[in-house]
């Protein structure tokens, strides 16, 4: 039996018959297309496992870059400030430059002038915000007195008028603990002097070495045609930064002056302090027109018996602030700068959380500057600065 399978016999002593050549061929063939599938497969799988990896490393990257972010709060949030300051400065500072003024002098001129302003705005609501802390008591009593027999309405809140009396949170208790308050507000009173030296040595020291800054960041980039896109974005950035806060400024302070009329003829205390709060929380889109119609109608009922004279300044203010926002300032600006709204929001609550008060009024300027960033990279048919020689 053995030498019949040798010698290519079946046991009954037939011989086996041979494959032929073409059955040989496609046999070959059928091997090669499976071993190819195969192959094809095992590269498939493996570029998904590539991209998830490559996803993965991103995504803990990010994590990592965000936890620094929030933890380098003390030191970013000042340097982000004076670098958006400076860029929205940058006109001035080019203007400066074209008369002769000196770098230095120049850094020091308008950082000066930076600091003036906040000095005057910090004297200016000196008096009513020492005025409000006086009224601070007397407000917080007559407020639980007119806005406890609206929430009392509401069953489901639980809230009477001993709950302001007699709990953990009641009006005597927070006086007597105001010593406490004090002392956190003091605590808090270091770290943001540190942050507002750190603020203005950084404004200072990035106006003074601007134009090397400059051609740093250009000459980092090896080819022409990257150092002109480089050129392109940074001339782009400050240009949309300077004249959409100067003019947003303007616009901005005519909503301060019409919310101080508003609250001069609505009887409502400290005009002046309800128009500069209008003319900055304007800066913060959504949120800021939203906590001033919220205050000004809180402060409206708490001041005036009638609750629809009470609601009045509140209802001014935001028709006011809605018609400059979608008629006004569209009209002056242009729609070439328009931010999507959704955008915008998703930035504001990102940047509240990450830095509080201070991150939602750089939401704005951030988003100007992807923007621009992103308009100048993705848009092909723009003119194209020259590089000399």
């Amino acid at each position: 039996m053995e030498s019949d399978k040798i010698a290519g016999k079946r046991p009954g002593g037939a011989a086996v018959p041979e494959p032929d050549g073409s059955a040989r061929r496609a046999s070959s063939e059928e091997y090669r297309n499976d071993a190819d599938a195969s192959e094809m497969m095992d590269y498939a799988t493996r570029d998904k496992l590539d991209v998830a990896t490559s996803w993965a490393t991103i995504g803990i990257f990010l994590s990592l870059a965000l936890m620094g972010v929030s933890a380098m709060s003390m030191i970013l949030i000042p340097v982000t400030l004076a670098v958006v300051v400076g860029m929205i400065l940058g006109l001035a500072a080019e203007k400066l430059s074209k008369l002769g003024v000196p770098r230095v002098l120049n850094a020091v001129l308008l950082s000066s002038a930076v600091a003036l302003t906040i000095f005057l705005v910090i004297n200016a609501l000196a008096g009513p915000l020492a005025k409000l802390a006086q009224e601070a008591p007397d407000f917080f009593q007559r407020t639980s007195d007119r806005l406890v027999p609206y929430l009392d309405r509401f069953k489901w809140l639980h809230i009477s008028p001993e709950t302001f009396q007699g709990s953990p949170m009641s009006i005597s208790t927070l006086l007597e603990n105001s010593g406490n308050v004090l002392h956190v507000v003091s605590n808090s009173l270091t770290p943001a002097i540190v942050q507002i030296l750190i603020f203005f040595a950084a404004l200072l020291l990035f106006l003074a070495g601007r134009v090397s800054l400059r051609k740093t960041i250009i000459m980092a980039f090896s080819n022409r045609t990257s150092r002109l896109t480089a050129i392109r974005i940074i001339n782009a950035v400050e240009r949309v930064l300077g004249v959409y806060f100067a003019t947003a400024s303007l616009i901005y302070a005519g909503i301060g002056v019409a919310m101080t009329v508003i609250a001069y003829v609505g009887g409502m205390s400290v005009p002046v302090l309800w128009g500069v709060f209008a003319f900055l929380s304007s800066f913060i889109p959504f949120l800021g027109v939203t906590t001033m119609t919220i205050a000004l109608a809180i402060a409206g009922i708490v001041t005036h018996s009638d609750l629809v004279f009470g609601l009045a300044p509140a209802v001014a203010f935001f028709a006011v602030h809605l018609t400059v926002e979608n008629l006004v300032f569209p009209a002056v600006m242009g729609r070439q700068w328009e931010l999507n709204p959704f955008v915008v929001f998703l930035a504001i609550i990102f940047w509240t959380w990450m830095w509080g008060a201070v991150g939602a009024m750089l939401a704005l300027p951030l988003s100007l500057i992807v923007m621009t960033v992103i308009d100048e990279l993705f848009i092909e048919e723009k003119a194209q600065p020259q590089l000399p020689g």
